[in-house]
Protein backbone atom coordinates (compact mmCIF):
# COMPACT_ATOMS: atom_id res chain seq x y z
CA UNK A 1 0.00 0.00 0.00
CA UNK A 2 1.62 3.00 -1.00
CA UNK A 3 1.49 5.65 1.88
CA UNK A 4 0.74 9.48 1.05
CA UNK A 5 2.55 12.03 3.08
CA UNK A 6 1.01 15.77 3.32
CA UNK A 7 1.46 18.56 5.40
CA UNK A 8 2.37 21.92 5.67
CA UNK A 9 2.77 25.30 7.86
CA UNK A 10 1.35 25.58 11.58
CA UNK A 11 -1.22 28.53 9.75
CA UNK A 12 -1.86 26.13 6.87
CA UNK A 13 -0.78 28.83 3.81
CA UNK A 14 2.15 26.32 2.37
CA UNK A 15 0.72 22.71 1.87
CA UNK A 16 2.48 19.84 0.35
CA UNK A 17 1.26 16.15 -0.90
CA UNK A 18 3.36 13.43 -2.61
CA UNK A 19 2.85 9.12 -2.44
CA UNK A 20 6.27 9.31 -3.50
CA UNK A 21 8.45 7.67 -1.04
CA UNK A 22 11.45 9.39 1.13
CA UNK A 23 14.96 8.06 -0.05
CA UNK A 24 16.17 8.43 3.28
CA UNK A 25 14.67 9.73 6.70
CA UNK A 26 17.05 11.56 8.66
CA UNK A 27 17.92 13.62 12.00
CA UNK A 28 20.90 16.35 11.49
CA UNK A 29 22.69 17.82 13.43
CA UNK A 30 24.73 20.79 11.44
CA UNK A 31 24.85 23.89 12.79
CA UNK A 32 22.42 25.09 10.23
CA UNK A 33 19.94 22.92 11.45
CA UNK A 34 20.46 23.60 15.06
CA UNK A 35 20.07 27.79 14.42
CA UNK A 36 17.11 27.00 12.44
CA UNK A 37 15.17 24.28 15.01
CA UNK A 38 16.27 26.07 17.91
CA UNK A 39 17.01 22.80 18.86
CA UNK A 40 19.88 19.95 18.88
CA UNK A 41 18.97 19.03 15.08
CA UNK A 42 16.52 18.97 12.33
CA UNK A 43 14.71 15.31 11.07
CA UNK A 44 13.86 15.14 7.55
CA UNK A 45 12.19 12.84 4.88
CA UNK A 46 14.14 13.17 1.30
CA UNK A 47 11.84 12.28 -1.55
CA UNK A 48 14.12 11.82 -4.91
CA UNK A 49 11.43 13.63 -7.62
CA UNK A 50 11.05 17.25 -6.28
CA UNK A 51 8.07 17.71 -9.01
CA UNK A 52 6.36 14.49 -7.19
CA UNK A 53 6.08 16.73 -4.31
CA UNK A 54 2.83 18.70 -4.71
CA UNK A 55 2.91 22.32 -3.10
CA UNK A 56 0.23 25.01 -2.73
CA UNK A 57 0.95 28.15 -1.31
CA UNK A 58 4.05 30.80 -1.72
CA UNK A 59 6.81 30.08 0.59
CA UNK A 60 9.61 32.31 1.19
CA UNK A 61 13.27 31.13 0.59
CA UNK A 62 16.74 31.59 2.32
CA UNK A 63 19.94 30.38 0.79
CA UNK A 64 22.68 29.36 2.36
CA UNK A 65 25.96 27.48 2.25
CA UNK A 66 26.27 23.95 4.21
CA UNK A 67 29.44 22.79 5.51
CA UNK A 68 29.82 20.92 2.30
CA UNK A 69 30.06 24.37 0.82
CA UNK A 70 27.06 23.24 -1.40
CA UNK A 71 23.79 25.66 -0.93
CA UNK A 72 20.77 24.44 0.35
CA UNK A 73 17.38 26.80 -0.33
CA UNK A 74 14.67 26.74 3.41
CA UNK A 75 11.48 27.14 2.43
CA UNK A 76 9.37 28.38 5.54
CA UNK A 77 6.33 30.43 5.87
CA UNK A 78 6.25 34.02 4.91
CA UNK A 79 2.91 34.41 7.43
CA UNK A 80 4.17 31.97 10.75
CA UNK A 81 7.52 30.96 9.80
CA UNK A 82 7.18 27.67 9.74
CA UNK A 83 10.39 26.25 7.93
CA UNK A 84 8.44 23.20 5.50
CA UNK A 85 11.15 22.01 2.99
CA UNK A 86 14.16 22.40 1.45
CA UNK A 87 16.27 21.62 -1.74
CA UNK A 88 19.85 21.62 -2.75
CA UNK A 89 21.62 23.51 -5.49
CA UNK A 90 24.16 20.74 -6.25
CA UNK A 91 21.15 18.23 -6.40
CA UNK A 92 18.33 20.31 -7.99
CA UNK A 93 15.89 16.89 -8.03
CA UNK A 94 15.92 16.06 -4.61
CA UNK A 95 13.45 18.23 -1.93
CA UNK A 96 13.71 17.19 1.72
CA UNK A 97 10.77 18.03 4.22
CA UNK A 98 10.53 18.69 7.81
CA UNK A 99 9.50 15.80 9.98
CA UNK A 100 7.81 18.08 11.95
CA UNK A 101 5.30 19.60 9.67
CA UNK A 102 3.81 16.89 8.24
CA UNK A 103 0.25 16.15 9.38
CA UNK A 104 1.01 12.95 10.81
CA UNK A 105 4.75 12.63 12.71
CA UNK A 106 4.30 9.28 12.99
CA UNK A 107 4.82 8.46 9.35
CA UNK A 108 8.61 9.71 10.18
CA UNK A 109 11.05 6.59 10.73
CA UNK A 110 14.50 8.11 10.82
CA UNK A 111 17.10 5.78 9.73
CA UNK A 112 20.71 7.51 10.67
CA UNK A 113 21.88 10.53 11.99
CA UNK A 114 24.27 13.39 9.79
CA UNK A 115 26.82 15.22 11.05
CA UNK A 116 27.12 14.04 15.09
CA UNK A 117 30.17 15.42 15.21
CA UNK A 118 28.53 18.83 15.98
CA UNK A 119 26.00 16.69 17.95
CA UNK A 120 25.58 17.69 22.25
CA UNK A 121 25.12 15.24 25.03
CA UNK A 122 21.53 16.95 25.70
CA UNK A 123 20.02 16.34 22.43
CA UNK A 124 19.36 12.79 23.12
CA UNK A 125 18.71 10.64 20.02
CA UNK A 126 18.05 6.88 19.61
CA UNK A 127 21.54 5.59 19.78
CA UNK A 128 20.67 2.38 17.77
CA UNK A 129 20.41 4.81 14.78
CA UNK A 130 23.86 4.50 12.41
CA UNK A 131 25.59 8.28 12.89
CA UNK A 132 27.92 9.61 10.59
CA UNK A 133 30.28 12.63 11.78
CA UNK A 134 29.12 14.33 8.50
CA UNK A 135 27.31 13.45 5.42
CA UNK A 136 28.10 9.80 4.54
Amino acid sequence: MTRIFSGGCACGAIRYETSSQPIVENHCQCIHCQKRSGTGHGSYLTFPVRGAVAITGDARIWRIAGDTGNDKLHAFCGTCGTPVYLTFAAMPELIAVHAGSLDDPSQFEPKLVTYSIRGHEWDAIDPLLPKFERMP
